[in-house]
């Protein structure tokens, strides 16, 4: 995987080329009950290689090129490879062949509270969090009130994260979250963060950080979310991109597919 950084007036972009990914799984082959499950989660693309190992089949042979102001919801059932994609992007998954080329910073999110320490504060999470994001310590600086004021924690920001309940968890990681302006955004659903109080305050706060950013990819089961968002979609089945094109088009194939195969 290639990323570049963005300088000028260059603009991102995600390009994939015959990518393929796949996941070898030792000491699997023969467990009929494991294998039943790997065959119906990931829709039969299972191998055998020569060492007798399992072979998962994620991504096959996927070409697509996302331009800079495209908003692109994928769809599928579980399984078919939309999450694998999502990380490809990030640069977690590498291909087995073929090739991904990202242009700019790329940021998540799927995982809100990843990297959180339960036992430092909640500032101490913000400055933890914020670095893993890639910023320094000048810019957090910068971010750090806008964030703390986003939690609407108050003074609970100086107690250890293990002291809050989830919902007040949810809330820093995703005031952190969203804080920065990413070239390229992933999600994994839609995020809904905290009680119906915050719920609108939030949701004003991804939309404005989704017109910011200059790409966005999200998985999604949610009709309504991948046509009023995105201004592309791809399906996904069996790890290979089965339509491509306006969001209403290929919700309805893949709907009337769905359908069918019941």
């Amino acid at each position: 995987m290639v990323t570049l950084p963005i300088r000028g007036r260059r603009l991102s972009s995600v390009k994939f080329e015959h990518v393929y990914i796949e996941f070898p799984i030792y000491s699997a082959h023969g467990r009929s009950i494991k294998r039943s499950v790997l065959e119906y989660t990931t829709g039969g693309r299972i191998g055998v290689g020569s060492d007798q190992r399992v072979v998962v089949s994620s991504l096959n042979d996927v070409t697509l090129v996302a331009e800079h102001g495209e908003r692109i919801g994928l769809i599928g059932h579980n399984g078919a490879g939309k999450s694998t994609m999502l990380r490809a992007v990030s640069g977690v998954y590498e291909p087995v062949r073929g090739s991904i080329t990202v242009c700019g910073r790329v940021a998540s999110l799927i995982d809100l509270t990843l990297g959180m320490d339960m036992e430092a504060s909640g500032y101490e999470n913000i400055r933890i969090r914020c670095m893993l994001l890639g910023l320094k310590r000048e810019e957090i600086d910068l971010h750090i009130d806008d964030i703390a004021e986003h939690t609407e924690l108050g003074d609970f920001l100086e107690m250890p994260v293990r002291t809050y309940s989830s919902g007040m968890v949810l809330r820093l990681a995703f005031a952190i979250s969203t804080s920065i302006t990413p070239d390229i955004l992933l999600m994994d659903e839609w995020i809904g963060a905290g009680d119906a109080s915050f719920m609108k305050k939030a949701q004003s706060r991804l939309q404005g950080l989704l017109g910011r950013t200059g790409i966005l990819f999200i998985a999604s089961h949610a009709e309504d979310i991948v046509k009023d968002n995105c201004t592309r979609a791809i399906w996904l089945e069996k790890g290979a991109i089965r339509a491509d094109g306006k969001p209403e088009e290929v919700w309805r194939d893949y709907q009337a597919w769905s359908t069918a195969a019941a």
